[in-house]
Formats: structure tokens, C-alpha cells, sequence
């Protein structure tokens, strides 16, 4: 749509509103935007990844290489490199150049989630089941796989109140259950199952600074495009935002460091639990997808205060994710694995064509002025035409779009493969429970005989029956 008939109010608000559409190729279980906001991955229950065109809605490109569901995804900076988490036990660095895997990693556990380095697209963390969170350097063939610290940092205080052995003890039962990049790449932050927030050094992988947290598990955490803040979604149903510290302090005392919990969003009134959360694009907005709801929530951070609720599908979603330049949400259904787009419908404000162009209600008697249809003499006609070719039209300058980001001088564009074959529609699936879902056979509606010959579906015995008489 063309920009200058939009509202500019309309341009500034920073939240979507209503559900503005839905994309769908086979049961979607996360997603992710890249840095700049034109494509959207999607892991699939099957081990599929699929990759959306945000303007078209197009399947962009299709990855196939694992065999089990996606747990998450983690795109490079510069968009040209994802990270695929499955079930499979697997790690996978896929190039969108040729849509190749540059690098296949596999662990003894499965992975709760894995997050690419922001300036390395070889080097990631993984959160596993019921084990250490690990390091992978994938920069060579054989990867290097280097052990994390899940037990947190104990203070003399807490040595003083307790035995070393009881400490040890219930250290020993703490598992990481995510593990997220601060912004320069040096540090890690994990979330463990008894609620505790570490900050780890990659450097000399060890734990500079603990605190606990909340009293539940970690569920998630999401770190702002700026690095400065922090999301933390705990089973205590309360969502916490934390300011970060600067880590890159070159005089950086880690006795020092201190974080405090900047807000907390609950819903005191229903009780709800969170499936899943992450910042807006300027990180002064939370959202959240409900437990056993359809409603999306978002609050503001500058007052702590619930701005909407979006309604959607009537359908639980798991996955919630915010357009990094513009106010547009994508979540995932978990019944049908329909991916809902929330969004902004901008009304054309047609009078910013031209200086006198009024909107009406309703039809009126259009008065002609005296001198609106008049024949001008050609003479001042080709003078006008004169004075417009002597200006100078600039067709190379190519200016900036609002709301992008500034790239390198050459940036990655992922081809668009345009031979997709199987486009797995959703007829090509049956829902046979609450988030699930089976391909539906080739042989739907059609009866066979125990010879093994093939007899005709209920349609076209009809068209045979009306033959023969």
C-alpha cells in the first residue's frame, strides 16, 4: 500500500490490534523472524522447517533433515544461517543460500532449545534433557562440545548458613532448561529448574554471578535486540523483566553485579499460566500466549500496565513471536498448527492526494466550478510540458525505508525456490487430537476387494451405474 495514504496516526501506534490472516504448510510447532523481518522459519511437527515470505505469505523455501519435531530456531545476523533444534537429538546449521546443512550435530539427550552465537553463525548453546547445557564450537568438522555450569554461584552468606555437602547436594539436582546469548557473544544466560538465573563467561566457562530468581522452573528467556534487557517466563505464572548490566565493562567486578526484577505481569484475576513470551521490536512491549486460552496479552513496560488482548482463532497457541520492525505478531495454533498473523489494518486516507480532495459520508450534488473543465490554449499546455522536462529526476539514489535496519554494503538475499512440489495443504491432513495431526492417505475413499482389485469410490460407481443403463 502506498505510504502516503495512510494515516500517520495509524503509522505510529506500535501494537497490532485484530487477527489479519493465517499461514499454513503442515503443523507448525515454532517460529522465528530473522533480523530483518522479511522472512518467517517455521519448524514443523515432521522435522520440517519452512520458510515464509512476510510480504507474499509464499513458502519461500522448504528444509527437510530432521526426522522428529523442531523445537526451536535460531537465525544468524545476517540472515544467510538458521539453527534447528529437533527432537531427533540433533543440531542443524542450515546455509539459505543452497538450503545445504553446513554442520550436523548430535548430543546423548534432547534439546530443550538452541541459540546461535550473535556474531558467530558456527558457535551455539543448547539447553538438554536432564544434563549439562553445552558449548558447541562447529567451526570444524568434528564440533568441540564444552560442558557448562548449571550449579549456581554461591555467596559466603549462603556458604555460612549451609553445609557444603547439603549445597552440593541440591546443586547436583539443578538441570538448565534455557540457555540465551547476551547481545556481544561473550556471555551466556541460563535458567535452571529451581529457579535460579546464572550469568556465565564463555571464556573460562564459569559462573560469575547467580541469584535466584522465582521459585519455579525457567521456562523461557529472550533477550532484547539491544541487549540491555531481559524476559524471563517462570511456572510461577508470573512474567519478569530484568535490566542487564553492562558485561562488556572493561573495570567489570562480578561481586558488584546486581539485578533487580524491573516488572512482573500476572493475570491475578483467571490465574493464567504462559506458554510463551518475547519483547516487541522496541522492546516496550511484552507479549504473552496463554495456557489453555486463545487470548494473547500485551503489556507496556513504561508504566508495568496491560495495554490489549488480542482474540483470535478460538485455539490454544503455543509459540508467540513479534516483528522486529513492525506491530505484527505471529503465533502457533496447537490444534491445527495454522500459523494466526495480528497486525494493524491502516484505512486509506484518500484526501492526501490532492489538497482539495474531501471525503464524504455519502453521495452528494457535486457543484462544478467556473473554471475546473476550461480549455487552456495549447500554447500554455506545451509551455507546462516544457518546464516539467527541465527537471532533474534522481532514479539512482536509492533512500532508506523507514522502520529497516542498516545492513553491510552487499547483504545476504536468500533465493526463492519456486519448485515446490509438495505444498502440503491442509486438506492433506487430519486432526486426530488435541495437537495432533496425521497425513491423510493417498487411498482415502476408495474400497478394496480382498483379490486386491481396485473398486471405483462412491461417485464414480454412480457415473458407471447411469453408463450401463
Amino acid at each position: 500500500m502506498n505510504l502516503s495514504l495512510v494515516d500517520p496516526f495509524v503509522l505510529a501506534q506500535d501494537y497490532p490490534e485484530s487477527t489479519t490472516g493465517s499461514l499454513r504448510s503442515g503443523h507448525a510447532t515454532c517460529v522465528r523472524f530473522n533480523r530483518k523481518g522479511d522472512f518467517l522459519a517455521a519448524g514443523r511437527v515432521d522435522g520440517t522447517v519452512v520458510i515464509f515470505d512476510v510480504e507474499t505469505n509464499g513458502v519461500a523455501r522448504k528444509l527437510k533433515g530432521h526426522t522428529r519435531q523442531v523445537q526451536s530456531l535460531s537465525w544468524s545476523r545476517d540472515g544467510r544461517y538458521l539453527l534447528t533444534a529437533s527432537q531427533d537429538w540433533k543440531c542443524n546449521i542450515w546455509d539459505l543460500s543452497d538450503g545445504s546443512i553446513v554442520r550436523s550435530v548430535r548430543f546423548e539427550a534432547p534439546i530443550y532449545i538452541g541459540e546461535l552465537h550473535p556474531w558467530n553463525h558456527f558457535k551455539f548453546v543448547v539447553a538438554l534433557f536432564d544434563d549439562q547445557p553445552l558449548f558447541v564450537d562447529a567451526t570444524n568438522r568434528e564440533a568441540i562440545k564444552m560442558t557448562l555450569p548449571s550449579a549456581p554461584k554461591r555467596t559466603r552468606y549462603d556458604e555460612d548458613e549451609a553445609t557444603t555437602d547439603k549445597q552440593a547436594a541440591q546443586d547436583a539436582k539443578q538441570n538448565t532448561t534455557v540457555v540465551v546469548f547476551t547481545a556481544s557473544g561473550e556471555h551466556v544466560i541460563s535458567g535452571t529448574s529451581k529457579g535460579w538465573l546464572n550469568i556465565i563467561e564463555l571464556s573460562t566457562r564459569t559462573t560469575i554471578y547467580s541469584t535466584k530468581i522465582c521459585s519455579g522452573v525457567v521456562i523461557y528467556l529472550r533477550v532484547t535486540s539491544s541487549g540491555r534487557d531481559v524476559v524471563l517466563n517462570a511456572s510461577d505464572r508470573i512474567i519478569r523483566t530484568i535490566q542487564l548490566p553492562n558485561l562488556t565493562a572493561a573495570d567489570l567486578d562480578p561481586d558488584t553485579i546486581d539485578m533487580e526484577v524491573e516488572h512482573k505481569f500476572q493475570d491475578v484475576v483467571n490465574r493464567l499460566s504462559w506458554n510463551h513470551v518475547c519483547f516487541s521490536s522496541t522492546g516496550e512491549y511484552v507479549t504473552a500466549s496463554t495456557y489453555n486460552n486463545h487470548d494473547i496479552y500485551i503489556w507496556e513496560r513504561n508504566h508495568g500496565s496491560l495495554v490489549k488482548i488480542l482474540e483470535g482463532p478460538k485455539e490454544e497457541h503455543g509459540v508467540v513471536e513479534w516483528h522486529p520492525h513492525r506491530p505484527l505478531i505471529a503465533a502457533c495454533g496447537l490444534e491445527t498448527g495454522r500459523i494466526h498473523i495480528w497486525s494493524i489494518i491502516p484505512q486509506q486516507r484518500w484526501s492526501a492526494l490532492a489538497p482539495d480532495f474531501v471525503e464524504v459520508e455519502e453521495n452528494v450534488e457535486y457543484i462544478e466550478h467556473e473554471d475546473e473543465f476550461d480549455i487552456h490554449p495549447q500554447e500554455e499546455i506545451h509551455k507546462r510540458r516544457l518546464d516539467l522536462e527541465d527537471e532533474d529526476i534522481d532514479v539512482l539514489t536509492i533512500e532508506p525505508v523507514k522502520g529497516s535496519i542498516i545492513e553491510e554494503e552487499n547483504p545476504f538475499r536468500m533465493p526463492v525456490q519456486l519448485d515446490l512440489n509438495d505444498s502440503d495443504g491442509e486438506e492433506e491432513f487430519i486432526a486426530i487430537g488435541r495437537g495432533e495431526m496425521r497425513r491423510k492417505s493417498p487411498t482415502d475413499g476408495r474400497d478394496y476387494t480382498l483379490e486386491g482389485d481396485a473398486v471405483a469410490s462412491g461417485d464414480d460407481r454412480k457415473s458407471k451405474t447411469k453408463k450401463r443403463r
